[in-house]
């Protein structure tokens, strides 16, 4: 579902999916109101740069810092085939190095997506992202949901896993499960407030997306964006999704 939205002042073109709509719906409302500005951004765990490459588009300026030389070289590529190299830097380090990486109140806006379910410990994480913001500057943090988790292991039958995950309380099911933790939305917000954060929306990515056929996802694709964007901000939808996507700032 491709749609023009101004992102930072700037029109952008972009397929919108289940996973990256409510996203960039929050995202552009934070940089829309701060129109004008260049903003200095930080996306840790960034990857191949779906979101550094066209925050730069829009003019501002991205570090991208992630654990795979792979992934920093495809944001590498990427980025110079849109055009914005000079304003994309790539740092190769993992979240719990991070308050080595990052100068203390130097970044606008911190984008943390699927990183806090897999370090070894995201209390340090979060106090060096909140570390590294301006005051006033804000967080778009992304995480594993648990309740969604238990109910997928479940509909596929695997009680004794859906089970585990309910009595856990990381929200792991044991030495095999590929997250070190998942999360509710108490549990988010107050991790993120113990680091100095007000958490200013949460919202859920991929409420219905995981649970529907493929035949009906991949055949309504724009309506199914439209409904999971109606219902992302919406207990008890919001905590059945899969991410639950957490809008936070430094105070000022």
């Amino acid at each position: 579902m491709a749609r023009v939205t101004r992102l930072g002042g700037v029109e952008q073109t972009r397929t919108l999916t289940p996973r990256t709509a409510v996203i960039w719906a929050v995202l552009a409302a934070e940089l829309d109101r701060r129109a004008g500005e260049r903003l200095t951004v930080l996306d840790v765990g960034g990857g191949t740069g779906g979101f550094a490459v066209p925050l730069a588009e829009a003019g501002h300026q991205v570090t991208v810092v992630d654990a795979s030389p792979d992934a920093l070289a495809a944001l590498t590529r990427r980025a110079a085939e849109a055009g914005v190299a000079d304003r994309v830097r790539a740092v190769q380090g993992d979240g719990d190095a991070l308050g080595g990486l990052v100068e203390p109140a130097a970044v606008d806006l911190v984008l943390c997506h699927s990183v806090l379910e897999v370090v070894d410990d995201p209390a340090p994480v979060v106090a060096a992202l909140a570390a590294a913001l301006r005051p006033g500057g804000a967080a778009s943090v992304l995480v594993a949901g648990r309740a969604a988790a238990v109910l997928g292991r479940a509909m596929n039958g695997h009680l004794d896993t859906a089970a585990a995950l309910a009595a856990d309380p990381a929200g792991a099911a044991g030495p095999r499960d590929t997250l070190r933790r998942r999360y509710d939305a108490d549990g988010a917000t107050a991790l993120l407030t113990a680091a100095g954060l007000t958490v200013e929306e949460i919202h859920g990515v991929r409420v219905l997306a995981d649970l529907l056929p493929a035949a009906v996802a991949d055949g309504q694709p724009a309506a199914l964006v439209e409904l999971e964007r109606a219902l992302a901000a919406r207990p008890p939808y919001r905590d059945l999704a899969a991410q639950l996507h957490l809008f936070a700032r430094r105070p000022a």
